[in-house]
């Protein structure tokens, strides 16, 4: 073991003898070892931190381990994100964890103790950002990280992994506009998250392209599941001046606007058109079959897990941003305005990059 710094070097035996204990103490720190008491462990924990303390050729675990860390598992779309991972980890001989913890902007503050003892490969996390504090663990334990990122914007020093949602919004929009609706609604996600405002950029900016303006009361935030999007549309929907389409900024909400159409008696595509974003696997057996934008989240996962690998053999925990296309799914919800059982039109879809 060594430490990397740009000025001196410190020894193991060095924090022992600032920590005021054993050699035997600090290893078990390093370890992610339970029996250290809690004032010890954080003293221990500060004086790697302060020396910037790095394991230069981690002693892999006798299971190799990826970990997959999600706020919240919502089953389809969390299931995509899981299935890239055990991709990587399968072909390269590994095992996947999976843990549920924090907030969509962080995981829990309890987690970091967890994954210590577990000394995983890597970590993917499926968050905005992760705390400073967080973060100095990890690296003092040298081990790796990687943020898929369809949420927010990480800092420049945490590798991530994330996808083109201006793009995306954007190709939505005009796919309808194309079919010559011009009072289109949406419903993007929740008003702090980068990707929901990056969707309705492109929204908006595909609307100022085409001369319309975007109606503020036509403009929704939700939270990316079911509920939010059925009763934003029940609303919307309900008043005399309906839109004639609405984008969904998930798969899940415009599944949402279906039901709430069907309770209106408003048929899809005639009534309404609908485009969703993700392209989970339910999108395609909706009823009718559901036009979206198609998030690469499987190649998102399979990414970031070899960003991981990656980085295991080097100290410089930082890489490039790595922004993978979105591209426009055309099927069944979407139709010109006022055609009656009309087939959906760009065949494959007008793809956006």
């Amino acid at each position: 073991m060594r430490e990397d710094r740009s000025a001196g070097r410190v020894t193991l035996a060095q924090v022992a003898s600032q920590a005021g204990v054993s050699l035997s103490t600090v290893s078990k720190v390093l370890n992610g070892r339970a029996d250290v008491a809690a004032p010890t462990r954080v003293r221990i924990e500060g004086l790697l931190d302060e020396h910037g303390y790095r394991r230069s050729s981690p002693t892999p675990p006798e299971a190799p381990l990826l970990e997959i860390v999600f706020h919240e598992l919502d089953s389809a779309w969390s299931m995509e994100l899981i299935r890239g991972v055990q991709n990587v980890a399968k072909a390269t001989g590994m095992s996947v964890v999976l843990t549920e913890t924090g907030t969509r902007h962080s995981p829990g503050a309890d987690w970091v103790e967890g994954v210590l003892r577990r000394r995983p490969l890597g970590v993917v996390l499926v968050f905005s950002t992760l705390p400073d504090e967080l973060k100095k663990k990890l690296w003092s334990r040298a081990i790796p990280f990687v943020i898929i990122d369809p949420a927010g914007d990480p800092e420049p020093d945490v590798p991530s992994v994330g996808s083109a949602n201006w793009a995306g919004g954007l190709a939505a929009t005009r796919h309808l506009i194309e079919l010559g609706h011009r009072r289109i609604a949406v419903i993007t996600g929740p008003e702090d998250m980068i990707c929901s405002l990056a969707r309705l950029d492109g929204f908006r900016s595909a609307l100022g392209m085409a001369g319309l303006e975007a109606d503020p009361a036509l403009v929704r935030f939700g939270d990316f599941h079911v509920g939010s999007g059925h009763a934003h549309a029940l609303d919307l929907l309900d008043r005399p001046d309906r839109p004639t389409a609405i984008f969904a900024g998930s798969d899940l909400q415009a599944l949402g606007v279906l039901e709430a159409a069907r309770v209106l008696g408003l048929q899809v595509p005639e009534d309404l058109s609908v485009v969703g974003y993700d392209d989970i696997p339910p999108a395609q057996w909706s009823s009718p079959a559901l036009t979206t934008v198609h998030q690469p989240l499987v190649e998102m996962a399979e990414e970031a897990a070899r960003m991981l690998l990656r980085l295991r053999d080097t100290t410089d925990q930082t890489d490039a941003r790595i922004e993978l296309g979105t591209k426009l799914v055309v099927r069944n919800s979407t139709a010109a305005v006022g055609a009656v059982g009309a087939e959906p039109s760009g065949g494959g879809g007008a793809g956006s990059e």
